[in-house]
């Protein structure tokens, strides 16, 4: 077994698809399958299961996928420690649900980062699968939150699979609006008053209960109610449809753009941002920075956040 092999099969899982891996890892692809059947043989494991429609990442191979990537962080650990230059492409990956300031602590982490060569990647998803990059190590850092309604259920699945939650900050909860919504001028909103105006919240695939919602008060009934998976739909059914959506209240203008605004919702709740991370998993150095780069920007921007009870 070496190190290229482990590399191998990390990227081929990361993408899917062996033809596109082998471009990425600029081999062959009959090299690439080979160097796999050899690694499988070795192990004696089926990484792959291989069907007409393509490759799936086995019940044993996640297994093995989880370790190949500790491995290969610990060896990019030790290149960083001893070796002089700064050679090779880094890699690191963060898994968030839909948060501004995620994006905008990314742009940091890579201004500071100091590397010549990368392949960054930056997943915004779903709640349950942000718990599962973590825990397979797709990911080095998750960012979520939880409340007291979906405490018990995230915490759980925390535990089970080895994660530790580092709490950021926390936030009494707001909505997202356009700033020409009829409510834009209110100092507090309450849910009667958004009753009649559409709820868009994001929607969590094949875990769409309300455990894993990333919008506050998640069991209420609203009349008028739009999932969508992506920010931009989002913002766009927010100014098309004087839509609302359920947040913290942080916001960055300029990744949300002037348009959207935060007001804060009458609703007694408390938010607690955090991330997660594997503790099987040593942090890299590119982990800390991209943390650092969090709480810097949370703890500049945290101290603006208005709570319903300063603006009454």
């Amino acid at each position: 077994m070496t190190l290229q092999q482990l590399r191998y099969v990390t990227t081929i899982a990361n993408i899917g698809s062996i033809s596109e891996a082998a471009k990425r890892l600029f081999v062959s692809q009959p090299s690439l399958t080979k160097a796999i059947k050899e690694l499988e043989k070795e192990m004696g494991i089926t990484i792959f299961d291989r069907t007409n429609k393509g490759i799936t990442v086995s019940k044993d191979g996640e297994r093995f996928l989880g370790y190949a990537r500790q491995v290969l962080e610990q060896a990019t650990l030790l290149e960083e420690q001893y070796k002089s230059n700064k050679g090779g492409k880094k890699q690191f990956s963060v898994s968030t649900q839909h948060y501004s300031f995620a994006v905008s602590a990314f742009i940091d982490f890579i201004n500071q980062s100091d590397v010549d060569s990368y392949d960054f990647s930056l997943r915004e998803t779903q709640t349950y699968e942000i718990i599962d990059d973590v825990a397979h190590m797709k990911s080095e850092i998750g960012l979520l939150y939880y409340n007291d309604f979906n405490r018990p259920v995230l915490e759980k699945l925390i535990h089970t699979n080895e994660l530790t939650f580092t709490e950021l900050f926390t936030a009494h909860p707001h909505i997202f609006i356009g700033k020409t919504h009829p409510l834009a001028n209110k100092d507090v909103v309450s849910m009667d008053e958004l009753e009649e105006y559409p709820y868009i919240s994001f929607e969590q695939g094949d875990h769409n209960s309300f455990y894993f919602s990333e919008e506050i008060f998640s069991t209420v009934v609203r009349p008028k109610h739009i999932r969508v998976r992506d920010r931009a739909s989002l913002f766009s059914l927010l100014l098309g449809l004087n839509g609302y959506t359920v947040s913290s209240g942080v916001i960055d203008k300029e990744v949300n753009g002037e348009n959207i605004i935060s007001v804060p919702l009458a609703e007694e709740g408390l938010m607690h941002i955090g991330y997660i991370t594997n503790n099987k998993m040593q942090r890299s150095r590119l982990g800390q920075v991209y943390i650092q780069a969090l709480e810097q920007y949370v703890g500049n921007y945290g101290r603006h956040i208005q709570l319903p009870e300063d603006k009454k």
